[in-house]
């Protein structure tokens, strides 16, 4: 593709096709070096995968226990709604390509379709807050997962939480070098592979400690009653949003090579393919074993005062898939901070790879590894923090927007189905968020008294 950059429309056109491939409302170096349009709707596929199947699902049988198993319903219905989602925010972005101006970011979209407000002061800091909040729990959940391997091999180690933690931030240091998104193709391909790994030994260690000897009493009531039952409720949902979660459809979609029209459709089966098979068979394997005993992350349930489940190399194995593909996970949501980084710092008239650019890329991008292994060592009780980022963040990006961005681009009629379906979604999530926030404030308040900087969690 030979692409050419007009000054006067900050547009780049495809000389093989004609075709506009990018405008947006101010092509930076963010957008040319980190974003790059070269992907086909397979890699599209990888990316969607690490964006969504992260370790955060193996706190899946725990939400389901604040739900009982009706939880499963709730599962399902999220799956439903996110897919549906998604694929309503990749067709307005293709409705925009089509008419030469196709949009690289959340904000491009919030800007162009909603306002420049909506841009520049709400979804533009609420996804890059999100994201970033999201590296900050990659790091503490692959501190936690060295950890809980030094563990099993020492069970008398020494060794700190904080520690694992630092370590596994300086691993991000390094591979958060890589130039773009789409230099993690490969990567993501990996990671693919490694959460049906971790997963499919998830679900096989539950079913065999369900099934063994020293299988835990199973109790399926929802323990909780009155208020703290209703919040338990809101709270399990807000899980479940969460990890669900996306929050970088169109910078995913903006890596693919024009034309774009129904590559992120194909893209999203794989992803959902692999969702479906991920989510529900640890989620349903997880609660069947440990009930409402199960843990924050299910994994914790294989431990019982330091004494394995099953057998010591098979939790070696599972948290070792689980370690290395949250490592993927950490680096593709690194992706909106490098661009406003590159966006910054970087001069989009050099070469990506020149001095000018690879000094304060290799200097920022360091800097933003380093505060979030800080934040991540020093709140090591961040899982609380960032089910209040779902409710106040995933909610409104991937249950809300995308319905809104429809209606305003498409202007479906008052009286059909889509426009109902999509302003129901809306609304009740809306709600959902607002309460869903006030019963993770609450958890917070409610986990406070245990809350200590570097603690050893």
């Amino acid at each position: 593709m030979d692409a050419q950059l007009s000054n006067s429309s900050n547009t780049v056109t495809d000389k093989d096709n004609g075709q506009q491939t990018i405008s947006t409302s101010q092509l930076d170096a963010g957008s040319l070096f980190v974003l790059k349009s070269r992907g086909s709707w397979l890699h599209c596929g990888y990316h969607l995968t690490s964006a969504i199947v992260a370790p955060a699902l193996l706190s899946i049988p725990f939400a389901i226990g604040l739900l009982g198993w009706g939880g499963i319903v709730c599962l399902s219905m999220a799956a439903l709604v996110t897919f549906y989602s998604y694929n309503l925010l990749s067709l307005v972005l293709e409705d925009h390509a089509r008419r030469g101006m196709r949009q690289l970011h959340f904000r491009d979209m919030a800007h162009d379709i909603l306002g420049p407000g909506w841009g520049k002061y709400f979804v533009g800091p609420l996804q890059l807050g999100v994201c970033y909040g999201a590296v900050i729990a990659c790091t503490l959940l692959g501190g936690q997962s060295l950890k809980y391997i030094y563990v099993v091999s020492s069970p008398d180690g020494s060794m700190q939480l904080y520690h694992f933690i630092v370590i596994f931030g300086g691993v991000t240091l390094i591979m958060g070098q890589m130039p773009s998104f789409h230099s993690l193709r490969h990567i993501n391909l990996v990671s693919l592979v490694l959460c049906l790994a971790y997963c499919a030994c998830t679900t096989a260690g539950s079913i065999y400690i369900g099934n063994s000897s020293n299988a835990p009493p199973k109790n399926y009531n929802v323990t909780e009653v009155g208020v703290n039952r209703l919040f338990g409720t809101f709270n399990a949902i807000s899980i479940i949003a969460t990890t669900y979660g996306n929050g970088i459809i169109p910078e995913i979609q903006a890596t693919i090579a024009a034309p774009i029209q129904g590559k992120m459709f194909k893209g999203l089966l794989v992803c959902y393919f692999v969702v479906i098979t991920t989510f529900f068979s640890v989620g349903i394997s997880g609660y069947w074993a440990f009930g409402n005993q199960a843990e924050a992350s299910v994994l914790s349930n294989f431990l019982v005062d330091r004494k394995s489940l099953v057998p010591k190399w098979f939790l070696l194995i599972t948290n070792i898939f689980t370690l290395v593909q949250v490592s993927a996970v950490t680096l593709t949501y690194m992706q909106p901070t490098n661009v406003v980084i590159d966006r910054r710092f970087a001069d989009p008239k050099k070469d990506e790879f020149s001095a000018r650019n690879i000094v304060p890329r290799l200097i920022f991008r360091s800097i933003a590894v380093i505060i979030a292994t800080t934040i991540a060592a020093m709140l090591p009780f961040f899982g609380d923090i960032m089910a209040l980022f779902g409710a106040f963040g995933c909610i409104p990006l991937d249950f809300i927007l995308p319905m809104l961005f429809y209606n305003v681009t498409f202007k479906p009629s008052k009286r059909s189905l889509i426009f109902w379906v999509n302003t129901i979604i809306a609304v009740v999530s809306t709600v959902l968020s607002g309460v869903g926030a006030v019963a993770s404030v609450r958890q917070i308040i409610v986990d406070a008294k245990s809350y200590r900087l570097f603690a050893n969690m």
